[in-house]
């Protein structure tokens, strides 16, 4: 008889989370379909745009409630909070109904974990509860409350991170169950497919182009990003520099791109479908965080074989990057620092080294490696 594996993963934007939560629900599907049987939980509609790629994964979609999703405020850190609170009150009976019903043989909880958990620690389910904790989860008083609260009733606790996990366990709030578990970001035939159909890039000229990929949103650090190419641009006239991604910073990037009379130099090229395609053609991509874990953009482009110009922001890059022995690593957020390592990188001959080390260390981020280590944890609990 398979096993009932379900996700809990409420996310308000298409940030990374959706996309590793996609990934580890169809390679677990995929890898050991006769083994387990896969749920997501929809709390308020988050999930109905994928409802064809589920079923077309054999993947079930649990409804906890109607699609209100729409209404919900997602952008700025006090709406989307509003919106959590929101939806933790609207859940907190359904999904205990759903769990109690149901009984799952284990739940993968992704975000707004703090629902499951309490749920948890109030009832007594025969549930294996996986909490998996990403990003830089900031400890406050409640959260840590609850984690040590739940610590010897949760069955593990997974980390994108090596150097997250180790911070995590130094704090001294989970006894036990502690696993390392590489995202699923990888899969090996999308890249294959979409770097050769090609999008048309609208801009005004075919100069050379640096990338950088994210929401803009003050964690990515853009403004920073964008100070430092105007000092670069000064003194370098043949690369531009492209912004992909959307966010509530746009408005107020685009004053200083105008600020810096740069208008012809750096693009925000908004959201792609596409970016293996501009990863493959562009020079190097820059990474400004001012926090990454792990740092999805960076594995994508060590795919593509593109160089990496990152931030040492926890908790990802470091790791993903080997120290600066897989690309080059600058300090997060200090002026000068990143035009003088750009005029380095255009200066020097790329390094061949970085790219092959790099490349051997994101195997462990594709959808099948990421599955056979999801199937060991499973196992061992």
């Amino acid at each position: 008889m398979k096993k009932k594996v379900y996700y809990w993963s409420p996310c308000l934007s298409n940030i990374g989370t959706v996309k590793s939560t996609i990934n580890s629900a169809i390679g677990l599907n995929k890898y050991f379909k006769k083994k387990y049987e896969i749920f997501i939980i929809d709390t308020c509609g988050e999930w109905s745009q994928y409802t064809e790629l589920f079923s077309s994964k054999n993947i079930k979609i649990i409804n906890l409630s109607f699609n209100y999703y729409k209404f919900l405020p997602k952008r700025g850190f006090f709406l989307s909070r509003i919106s959590y609170l929101i939806i933790f009150l609207l859940s907190f009976f359904s999904l205990r109904k759903v769990l109690k019903l149901h009984q799952p043989d284990f739940i993968i909880l992704h975000m707004l974990t703090s629902l499951p958990i309490i749920l948890l620690l109030i009832n007594n389910f025969k549930i294996k509860f996986i909490l998996r904790i990403s990003g830089f989860p900031k400890l406050n008083f409640f959260r840590k409350f609850l984690w040590k609260k739940a610590s010897s009733k949760l069955s593990a606790i997974t980390f994108p991170t090596i150097s997250l996990m180790e911070q995590i366990k130094n704090k001294e709030i989970f006894s036990n169950n502690i696993y390392f578990l590489a995202d699923a970001i990888l899969s090996l035939s999308e890249y294959a497919k979409k770097k050769k159909n090609t999008e048309i890039l609208k801009i005004n000229n075919k100069k050379k182009y640096f990338i950088s990929v994210g929401r803009l949103t003050k964690q990515k650090n853009f403004s920073y990003l964008i100070n430092e190419f105007s000092r670069f641009a000064k003194i370098n006239n043949n690369f531009n520099l492209l912004i992909f991604g959307e966010g509530e910073e746009r408005k107020n990037l685009m004053q200083l791109i105008t600020k810096y009379n740069l208008k012809q130099r750096v693009y925000l090229m908004g959201h792609s479908d596409n970016i293996y395609y501009h990863m493959y053609n562009a020079e190097a991509l820059i990474l400004t965080s001012l926090w990454e874990d792990p740092g999805f953009v960076l594995i994508e482009a060590a795919l593509s074989n593109l160089f990496i110009i990152s931030s040492d922001c926890k908790n990802g890059p470091k790791e993903i990057l080997l120290n600066g022995k897989g690309g080059f690593l600058f300090t997060s957020n200090v002026r000068n620092v990143l035009t003088n390592m750009l005029i380095e990188f255009v200066n020097s001959e790329k390094n061949k080294e970085k790219l092959i080390n790099i490349k051997k260390n994101i195997k462990k981020y594709t959808i099948f490696q990421h599955s056979i280590s999801l199937d060991n944890i499973l196992n061992k609990i």
